[in-house]
């Protein structure tokens, strides 16, 4: 798979924290779900054994910003994190 100009995609492998479950429900959690700001990137993170592997990944994706791990244990209930949070802002 090529991008419209030809060039081979970069594809960044990031691991899975372990399955989020509320009352029977297996939430979204992932590391996928960061919300990446002007000097700093906020990465969702979950008291998981792979949430500092996660961030060291997503720095090195984002060397000119610092990456930021918030807990997101209890957004995720919410059916998204921080890029989901982001993503609808009403007209004022």
């Amino acid at each position: 798979m090529t991008l419209l100009d030809g060039r081979k995609l970069n594809i960044v492998e990031l691991p899975m924290p372990a399955p989020v479950i509320y009352e029977d429900t297996r939430l979204p959690a992932s590391y996928a779900n960061f919300y990446i700001a002007n000097k700093v990137v906020v990465v969702p993170i979950f008291n998981d054994k792979n949430d500092e592997r996660a961030l060291q990944i997503i720095q090195s994706c984002f060397p000119g910003r610092k990456v930021i791990g918030i807990n997101s244990v209890d957004i995720i209930w919410g059916l998204g994190s921080f890029h989901c949070l982001s993503q609808q802002e009403p007209k004022i």
